[in-house]
């Protein structure tokens, strides 16, 4: 029971920030309610996935994934541009607290001078920072070079 509430709360909070996302970008009415469901799934299927013992990088890869094989269906389906719902999606799972330790680090380093603790918070956040963002974009990308191998460009 834990679980389901767990990720009913991530659900609805990743979906708050995949809405506000697309409001800013003038995504059309009628598809927020999908941007909503598909940050919300991402997000969810990622901490499902990190509550299993999956660690960061491939729990965001995977759930980039889904996102990006949703949104090739969605995109036929209601004729619209995939990052509408792709990229919005994404949004919630972008790894800012990684960002933010790694600039506080970062500061500390040049207000205090070096330290191997500071340098050591600097690499291991900023490098998993870049590890989920890298993970996020070539999930996001699979799908669509995957299911468009073959098709003609012209």
């Amino acid at each position: 029971m834990e679980l389901l509430i767990t990720l009913l709360d991530d659900a609805f909070f990743s979906a708050i920030a995949a809405v506000g996302f697309s409001l800013i970008f003038n995504v059309p009415q009628r598809l927020l309610f999908l941007c909503a469901i598909g940050g919300a799934l991402a997000h969810s299927f990622r901490t499902l996935l990190l509550l299993s013992g999956t660690t960061i990088v491939p729990a965001s890869f995977l759930a980039a994934a889904l996102v990006g094989l949703i949104g090739v269906y969605w995109s036929r389906k209601y004729l619209v541009p995939r990052p509408v719902f792709t990229v919005a999606s994404i949004i919630p799972m972008i790894p800012g607290t990684y960002a933010f330790q790694a600039m506080i680090s970062l500061f500390s380093i040049y207000q205090l001078g070096y330290s191997p603790e500071l340098m050591a918070s600097l690499l291991e956040n900023g490098l998993t920072m870049l590890f989920i963002l890298m993970a996020i974009s070539f999930g996001l990308a699979l799908p669509s070079v995957v299911i468009y191998r073959f098709k003609p460009i012209v």
